[in-house]
């Protein structure tokens, strides 16, 4: 029974620690988890509320796609992002159509008309909260599972840290 579980190389790989101390406001980071590119963004609080003023029923998808949430959660800023850290999304950084990876990460990249992300292999815009506005992709970027571990250290691949072992 025992050869069926995960070697320990795969178990390093499941989750990644990121300390988001030096990001600052407005600038992004990439890092990569289980082999995908993972978006990491210190809202400013005009994205934030950009991202808060745009109504569920004008997206093309209109489900949050995020990790431990139900599956008929609505698209919300609040539900693609952890209370009380509104100011950072963390988002798969593969776009749903074809899996290309959207421009927008650095400074003087191309963003689209929505300040988020655009994927120049077919024209695809994603908003400051990573939902799909214009274009052929049919989803959101997807909200992997991640926790704060502190107010400067989120943990990606896991949605809480499991208790300490007795």
């Amino acid at each position: 029974l025992q050869q069926m579980n995960s070697d320990a190389t795969t178990l390093a790989l499941a989750n990644i620690e990121v300390d988001l101390k030096p990001v600052a406001i407005g600038q992004s980071i990439t890092v990569l988890w289980r082999g995908k590119a993972v978006f990491i963004r210190h809202r400013t609080a005009a994205e934030i509320a950009a991202a808060r003023a745009v109504q569920v029923d004008k997206l093309l998808d209109r489900k949050a796609r995020v990790a431990g949430q139900p599956e008929t959660a609505p698209a919300t800023d609040l539900n693609r992002t952890k209370p009380g850290r509104e100011n950072w999304l963390i988002v798969v950084g593969i776009c749903t159509h074809l899996g290309c990876i959207p421009q927008g990460q650095r400074l003087g990249d191309r963003r689209g008309d929505y300040g988020g992300w655009f994927c120049s292999c077919h024209g695809s815009q994603y908003d400051t909260a990573g939902r799909v506005r214009v274009g052929p992709a049919p989803g959101n970027l997807e909200v992997p599972p991640y926790h704060f571990v502190t107010d400067t250290l989120v943990e990606i691949g896991r949605l809480q840290r499991p208790p300490p072992a007795a």
